[in-house]
């Protein structure tokens, strides 16, 4: 585990690996930079109230929110912009480390599509209902954080990675069959993804991670 990590994270030596990177993180910052520029510019268009500090302290505090909204939300959109890109992480892993693989099975984009979709709701659902124990529960709020999210990462990372040389079925059942690893690696990706900075490479370091997790999961099945 500690050896494919570490394959992970000299992965970003690659062009491919920069390059997916670099479109996450700029995307996110036109995005956010879009959003912010039309929130000032409403805000100090419109007069809110007939009072001028009022109006100047409601521009102010929005503002501000606009900020921290970008702070908090600019690792999840880099996330979200690099998943449509992870495909060229995975490929360049393989050509590296796994050449002697054949041709990966073509999925198709209804596929892809409905992978990302199901995985973000899912997410989504279970930290929502997992959020009093967040707030409510010092010192378990950190282990139901990592055991949620581990497990999630780690079956979306592991089934995005495995779909390409199973059917969905076949990688349904080697996950199952082995979940330990999967969900290690999940665990290891969620503590990444709370390290500020670090959390931007997280996409791509938790891609080449995957491959090389799945690759020691497939091999003994091969014949």
């Amino acid at each position: 585990m500690i050896r494919a990590l570490l394959l992970a994270i000299a992965q970003l030596s690659d062009p491919a690996s920069r390059r997916v990177v670099w479109t996450g993180v700029l995307s996110a910052i036109a995005a956010f930079g879009l959003l912010a520029g039309t929130v000032w510019w409403a805000l100090f268009h419109t007069v809110l109230t007939d009072y001028a500090w009022v109006d100047w302290t409601l521009d102010l505090l929005g503002g501000l929110a606009v900020l921290v909204l970008a702070w908090v939300l600019f690792p999840a959109t880099v996330g979200m912009v690099s998943s449509f890109f992870l495909d060229e992480v995975v490929q360049a892993v393989e050509r590296r480390h796994y050449p002697h693989l054949p041709p990966a099975r073509q999925t198709g984009i209804a596929e892809e599509l409905g992978t990302a979709i199901r995985f973000f709701a899912v997410v989504l659902l279970v930290n929502l209902f997992a959020l009093p124990l967040y707030l409510l529960v010092p010192g378990l709020n950190l282990l139901v954080f990592y055991t949620v999210n581990g497990y999630l990462l780690g079956r979306e990372y592991f089934e995005m990675v495995a779909i390409r040389r199973l059917e969905r079925k076949e990688a349904g059942y080697l996950r199952r069959a082995r979940p330990l690893k999967p969900f290690l690696a999940g665990v290891v990706i969620a503590f990444l993804s709370t390290i500020p900075f670090v959390n931007l490479l997280v996409p791509v370091i938790a891609s080449a991670f995957m491959v090389h997790v799945f690759q020691t999961m497939a091999r003994p099945s091969s014949p």
